[in-house]
């Protein structure tokens, strides 16, 4: 089976919603900022509780904020 990594679009979405900064959705999220680092650069892939948290700040479906990346 081959690894599968998450990706994002977090930073993106962010810019798009009044420029939010990643300390405004941390505290959205109920997470630290360095969190939200993490999983902004894929250093860290979210628990699916703290991805739902992270697509309901932006009201969006989680597959807008997350998506699979096959690596082969």
């Amino acid at each position: 089976m081959s690894a599968l990594q998450i990706g994002n679009n977090i930073r993106k979405l962010r810019f798009e919603h009044d420029e939010m900064t990643q300390e405004q959705l941390a505290d959205k999220a109920g997470v630290t900022r360095q969190t939200i680092v993490a999983i902004e650069k894929g250093k860290y892939s979210p628990s699916l509780e703290l991805a739902f948290r992270i697509a309901l700040v932006f009201n969006l479906p989680l597959e807008s904020v997350f998506f699979v990346e096959n690596k082969s």
